[in-house]
């Protein structure tokens, strides 16, 4: 959502003057796809409630999803609307440069496949908190992975909400707050019902639907190019205000650090973000979880390289053409719907429909797998290992489970009433620098560091926490941009090149300095967890247990 926020703002500043646009007439054939959708995957909500009984259902579908069924649910809880009509939009707006998202998204992949998928299968159970908690002490590294969980999350399904009911305001006619509260009660009937499986089915749907539709818009960009390139490329350069300019990089980013703070977030956020991260406790081994992050970043690739025929289309087919003109002479598509506006120049009133049907189901599969990750972070982390100092009966953890779920649907459907019309680029750039910044390093050093203590993962994360939220507050998108000041403190809108390193270092520090009786007890289980996470041997009996 990021790129959603974001290219609001650059479509201005590249030039094209998006005039006075209004809410698009009601789409029934939008309506109609939509409404097949929400019933079909309510259908597969009510057969997974059957398999949703345990925790262990619940949470990880019991861990019989296949790797290849895993990757395409995580390459479709990644493909957000976001990745696709943020990305589009901001192409549109300035060019081969703004697939610096695409890049930094693709690289982090083989971070996830060959530093912690397989580890991270053979160590955990429910959360990635588990992990942590195998050899540290449970109750504080719980909590602090847990509020960092639970601050990544909110930010994460605060921006997804605002861009649901900014999408469906134009594509569907409803108000915003309907379109917001639809979409917070479909999340917490497929969630607090279905469980994991039903999330998994709902988001494999949903990246089948969205890599069909994008291939089929990116294939007919190419047949109406005539199958020449050339002529593709150069009729985008002729439309677009920058003229080469589009087709030339650094264009975006003003200065090399912003680019790298950049690269650094979404590289290494995407290996801390624990709905992405919880994803590979739902498989039965390590095996499996090395295939679905195999399988991911394929789709995931695949999907990047549609987004860039269709940006590029959207230049050449959409600039100029009178249908998207105004009386006034100004193109007036929606920011943001540049993708939408396409896919009703390249097939009808039918493809458009879909597409829309689609986004909206993308955003809900999202949401879904966000509010399932910030559940179990607040039953299983906090409520069964904190709260209850792991004295809890199946029963009431999942009744706590449901009515968090409840909760954070309720929560989200508030707070994305009360973010209408704000700026949110702020939020998800705040999500993944603190992934990035804590959850990452916690992860890392936690399975490849012999000497890393609680004290360490407990006071340098805050640190990590602290310091990252606190350079986004001094940064150009909340002090100026939200708050109104003149002037920006801290000179960049992208922290994570100082505040990832630094809880790197702050958990180093305080780990070698830390000489309490606890330390000497996590520095002498690192053998028996390096063991468990390269054989894989006691995962049958801990799950069980």
């Amino acid at each position: 959502m990021i790129l959603a926020a974001l290219s609001t703002q650059i479509v201005a500043a590249a030039g094209l003057d998006l005039g006075d646009v209004q809410k698009a007439p009601v789409n029934y054939t939008a309506i109609s796809m939509f409404l097949f959708f929400v019933f079909a995957t309510l259908g597969i909500t009510y057969y997974s409630s059957k398999k949703s009984k345990s925790a262990q259902g619940f949470y990880t579908a019991g861990g019989n999803i296949t790797g290849l069924q895993n990757g395409f649910a995580i390459a479709g809880d990644f493909m957000s609307a976001s990745s696709f009509l943020g990305m589009v939009a901001l192409v549109f707006a300035i060019g081969f440069d703004g697939l610096i998202y695409a890049i930094g998204g693709i690289v982090g992949w083989p971070i996830v496949l060959f530093l912690i998928a397989e580890k991270f299968r053979n160590l955990g159970k429910y959360t990635f908190a588990d992990i942590i908690a195998y050899r540290l002490e449970s109750r504080k590294v719980r909590t602090i992975s847990a509020i960092s969980a639970l601050c990544v999350i909110t930010f994460y399904l605060i921006a997804q909400m605002v861009g649901a009911g900014g999408l469906i305001q134009v594509l569907f006619g409803l108000s915003y707050d309907t379109a917001v509260i639809i979409v917070g009660i479909l999340m917490i009937c497929y969630v607090a019902f279905g469980g994991m499986h039903a999330t998994t089915w709902v988001q494999i749907i949903k990246a089948c639907l969205m890599l069909g539709g994008a291939t089929f818009m990116a294939c007919v960009i190419i047949y109406l190019s005539g199958f020449d390139l050339a002529y593709y490329f150069g009729r985008a350069i002729e439309n677009h205000a920058k003229g080469e300019a589009i087709m030339a990089p650094g264009t975006f980013l003003p200065d090399p650090i912003s680019a790298f703070s950049l690269a650094l977030a979404l590289m290494f956020g995407t290996a801390g973000l624990p709905h992405i991260l919880m994803r590979f406790f739902t498989v039965k081994d390590a095996k499996e979880a090395r295939k679905s992050v195999f399988y991911a970043t394929g789709l995931i690739g695949y999907f990047y390289i549609l987004v860039f025929i269709i940006a590029f289309g959207a230049i050449a087919f959409l600039i100029g053409n009178p249908e998207f003109v105004d009386s006034n002479g100004k193109f007036n598509v929606v920011p943001n719907m540049e993708a939408i506006a396409l896919s009703k120049v390249l097939g009808g009133n039918m493809l458009y429909g879909f597409m829309s049907a689609v986004a909206f189901a993308t955003i809900l599969a999202v949401v879904a797998g966000l509010a399932i990750s910030g559940a179990s972070a607040i039953s299983h982390d906090l409520y069964v290992n904190v709260i209850k100092k792991g004295k809890c009966e199946a029963k009431q953890e999942m009744l706590v489970t449901r009515l968090a779920t409840i909760s954070i649907g309720i929560l989200a459907i508030m707070l994305g009433i009360a973010f209408k019309g704000q700026n949110i680029a702020f939020m998800v750039g705040l999500a993944f620098a603190i992934a990035a910044s804590v959850n990452f390093p916690i992860i890392l050093l936690c399975i490849y560091w012999k000497n890393l203590t609680t004290n360490g993962v407990l006071y340098g994360g805050l640190i990590g926490l602290v310091l990252v939220m606190v350079l986004v507050l001094l940064s150009e998108s909340v002090w100026v941009e939200v708050l109104g000041f003149e002037k920006a403190i801290f000179p960049y809108k992208h922290p994570a090149i100082f505040s990832m390193p630094l809880c790197f270092l702050a958990i180093y520090i305080i780990s070698k300095l830390d000489s309490s009786k606890r330390a000497k007890i996590d520095k002498s289980g690192f053998k028996a967890q390096d063991f468990r996470a390269q054989s894989g041997i006691g995962i049958s009996e801990a799950v069980a247990h």
